[in-house]
């Protein structure tokens, strides 16, 4: 059964940070066929919502806000500061989505990429319910937006809180606010997950958003991924939202270092992008 859904690229493919100068690439990425761009803020001042929004509706394409969640951006921190940070950060991010029409800012927002440490269960504890509390107020903050948030399981070697759906959805659980629904990245999940269907399924009608990649972040179709599992379980979750290809280029080394690639994973961006492309179209229709 072919799948009711749009294709996305994510711009970190070929640049970091997003900026209004970025838009350049929106006449490649809509030639190649895709349906969405997945904008990832890492620095709101960069972003001209007014430039963006423009070549956005010049191109068809629709926007996905995806939050950047460095050191400095952890809701679990026991310094109560980094959580402002985070908040104003958020803010601005949901900002940004309302105004180029988007309804959801996605991300790991619970706590900073990269926090990955053996804790005792005490100090878990502590840092779960800061998390729970702190995306309640984000929640909040969202609904005020008309937005909602999008929040993303990572693999064990980037977080030690949510790994996997089963850990999302507890947590979404604790939070207990509608405006909390769920992104799945498929790169994580081909780590973490030892039943992709299952682990698609349970996401349920909270998932909004899907991200993909090779397991080795390479393109779409050309490494070990269970694609059959993968559409099984969107078709089960009755998912008709964006699948993006989320990687990353080599050529921004702050940015390779951050995700680790460090040799390039395709014969070039484009190539990446557009036979990515033509391999999820097929998958989805099949």
């Amino acid at each position: 059964m072919a799948l009711d859904i749009k294709l996305g690229v994510t711009t970190w493919l070929w640049t970091s940070p997003f900026g209004s100068e970025s838009v350049s690439l929106f006449p490649k990425i809509r030639k190649m066929g895709y349906d969405a761009v997945e904008i990832p803020v890492e620095d709101p001042l960069l972003i001209d919502t007014g430039i963006v929004k423009k070549a956005l509706a010049d191109n068809g394409l629709k926007p996905i806000i995806c939050g950047a969640f460095g050191p400095g951006r952890d809701l679990t921190h026991e310094d109560p500061s980094f959580h402002k940070t985070s908040f104003d950060y958020i803010q601005q991010c949901l900002h940004i989505s309302a105004e180029l029409g988007a309804s959801f800012v996605a991300g790991p927002m619970y706590s900073a990429v990269g926090k990955a440490r053996l804790v005792s269960p005490e100090q878990k504890k502590i840092e779960w319910d800061r998390a729970v509390s702190n995306l309640y107020k984000v929640c909040q903050m969202a609904e005020s937006a008309g937005q909602e948030i999008a929040l993303e399981a990572l693999n064990r070697f980037e977080t030690d809180l949510i790994n996997t759906t089963a850990d999302l959805m507890r947590l979404i659980a604790d939070i207990n606010h509608p405006a909390a629904k769920v992104l799945l990245d498929g790169f994580h999940m081909n780590i973490e997950e030892p039943d992709i269907e299952k682990a698609i399924e349970q996401a349920g009608d909270k998932l909004i958003h899907v991200q993909v990649s090779e397991n080795y972040r390479g393109t779409p179709g050309t490494g070990q991924t269970r694609w059959d599992a993968y559409k099984r379980g969107l078709e089960k979750a009755n998912y008709s939202g964006t699948v993006t290809i989320e990687s990353f280029t080599p050529e921004i080394k702050e940015l390779a270092g951050a995700v680790c690639i460090w040799r390039p994973l395709a014969e070039s961006q484009d190539a990446f992008a557009a036979d990515g492309y033509k391999f999820l179209k097929s998958w989805a229709a099949d």
